[in-house]
């Protein structure tokens, strides 16, 4: 099949060489601009694009999809369908209606769930325990097409959102062919989704990252679960702003205040919450790299 691709970060990059492999011609790709990063302010390419040059594969980044020329190139690349994922922008209804198989997009939430752009990170943030892939028509309201297929998944009780953000966008490419297969066989049904049952993952920012040690055990886990890698959850330990990046829950009760140091041991560094107490295993001080919480603690002991 003749398919353009748009997609831009690592989650996307699976599915384009899923593409690839199945044997499908990628006319072409469309991603996002390159950005400059850093001290250097060095471009990056997004890895979508560094997939699709390896495979010789014209790349198209516009700066918005309702210029005369975008959509004139989308006409003249004579595609069957576009295939999106993760590519960061609404596609314009004119962009939608040139594909006569129309324009499949693979969403990392089992919809109508987590509309938006980080539903990795809210699931887990969250503290679901199941969720998956969706592949659906789509619409130029945000994540609000008709459901293809969906694959459920598990989530672990210690996963983070990026070890989640792996997996689901292995199982996101492997959705992605089986679409395109069915929809090839017109042997897909589409279902409308329930629209009063939808809820919206906004960007993940860095605002979110503070611990409150008044919320419960579980909830301080699932966000330490869900901001990792990026950006992380932050919190002062005697005056150190350190992120956490994993640990261990417990419901005994201490009589400490939230928020209060239990104790810091081989064990790791246990503060007081709601209902019990985190310990926290693995964390990054500022400026420094990720450790164990014990061998923090043999270069700062913490006074208790």
């Amino acid at each position: 099949m003749r398919i353009v691709f748009m997609g831009t970060p690592d989650f996307a990059s699976r599915s384009l060489e899923r593409l690839y492999d199945d044997g499908h011609e990628v006319a072409a790709i469309f991603t996002q601009p390159d950005k400059r990063k850093g001290r250097g302010m060095k471009i990056l390419m997004s890895p979508v694009k560094e997939l699709a040059l390896k495979y010789d594969t014209p790349v198209y980044q516009p700066a918005s999809l309702r210029d005369a020329e975008v959509l004139k190139t989308f006409r003249e690349l004579n595609c069957e369908l576009i295939a999106v994922v993760a590519y960061g922008r609404l596609l314009t209804s004119e962009v939608l209606s040139i594909p006569y198989l129309g324009c499949v997009n693979i969403h990392g939430s089992l919809l109508p769930k987590y509309r938006g752009a980080a539903p990795v990170h809210w699931a887990v943030l969250n503290g679901e325990t199941l969720t998956g892939v969706t592949s659906m028509l789509m619409t130029e309201e945000l994540d609000a097409g008709d459901i293809l297929l969906t694959r459920q998944t598990e989530i672990g009780e210690d996963e983070t959102s990026g070890e989640l953000y792996e997996r689901l966008s292995i199982l996101g490419a492997d959705l992605l062919s089986e679409t395109i297969k069915a929809a090839a066989d017109f042997e897909i049904i589409r279902r409308q989704q329930n629209h009063n049952e939808a809820t919206y993952a906004p960007a993940i920012k860095k605002d979110l990252s503070p611990i409150d040690w008044t919320k419960t055990a579980y909830e301080i886990k699932c966000k330490i679960r869900g901001l990792s890698p990026w950006p992380g959850a932050v919190t002062d330990l005697q005056g150190v702003t350190i992120k956490v990046f994993s640990a261990a829950t417990s419901d005994v009760k201490t009589g400490k205040k939230t928020g209060e140091i239990i104790a810091a041991n081989e064990r790791g560094i246990e503060i007081a919450c709601a209902d019990g107490s985190v310990i926290i295993r693995e964390l990054q001080p500022s400026g420094g790299r990720i450790m164990n919480a014990a061998d923090y603690l043999r270069g700062r002991p913490l006074c208790l």
